[in-house]
């Protein structure tokens, strides 16, 4: 998928590695990370419910299928106008099809302005987003990441970004306490953190996951959310 980068800027990742110099070392061995941004918000939208609850390799298969059955560019008042069976063909399941389409509804008549979103701060943009129906935090907050480009997101709810966390910590348990430790550590670049979090958790590295030794493992696994952010 083509598009602007996330910005990661050098000022964020000398913040990150003078904070926690574990997680700098990292990043270091890491490298540049490019992650596309995709700034029209519904647009992100639709592509962030099309990858929910599949992997980032189906994400994409079916995101190139939305692509050619809707046409482009994707505006709410084209898509709030095509039948379910179109959506359907590309690979969405009938409750993502509903999903869309109401955001599409929303957007299209107004009730939700892409641009007014836009302007509200992150748990302002979060709690109005989750009036939509597919829509929860997790949702949210990949779109103030993925198409808003905000630099302080740390979504605590995300398997990959708590995968990440217990590798670089070698932690099998992680508290709220910890987790809110994290993101005032990381804080005014958590955004960047987690970028590295999700290349950490999908094993750059090669480090080990302390759950996977743990009986908590197959509980844990049956409750996450996404493995991957961004198809």
């Amino acid at each position: 998928m083509d598009g602007p980068f996330f910005p990661v800027t050098q000022e964020a990742v000398a913040h990150l590695a003078a904070r926690d110099p574990i997680l700098g070392g990292m990043i270091e061995q890491i490298g540049p990370v490019r992650r596309v941004c995709i700034p029209d918000l519904f647009t992100a939208l639709m592509h962030t419910i099309a990858g929910q609850q599949i992997s980032g390799k189906a994400h994409q298969s079916v995101w190139k299928r939305v692509l050619v059955v809707c046409g482009t560019p994707l505006t709410p008042e084209r898509v709030a106008t095509l039948p379910d069976e179109t959506l359907r063909s590309a690979g969405l399941s009938g409750r993502k099809v509903a999903y869309i389409k109401e955001a599409a509804r929303q957007m299209s008549c107004g009730e939700l302005e892409p641009k007014a979103l836009a302007d509200l701060d992150d748990e302002a943009f979060i709690s109005a987003l989750c009036v939509l129906p597919g829509v929860g935090r997790w949702t949210a907050e990949m779109l103030l990441i993925f198409s808003l480009a905000r630099e302080d997101v740390l979504s605590t709810g995300d398997f990959g970004i708590r995968r990440g966390l217990r590798m670089v910590y070698q932690k099998a348990e992680l508290t709220a306490a910890d987790l809110a430790n994290y993101r005032a550590l990381y804080s005014p670049y958590a955004s960047v953190a987690s970028l590295y979090l999700w290349e950490i958790a999908g094993g750059t590295l090669n480090l080990a996951d302390p759950l996977a030794d743990s009986g908590l493992r197959s509980k844990k696994k049956k409750n996450a959310q996404q493995k991957e952010p961004w198809g």
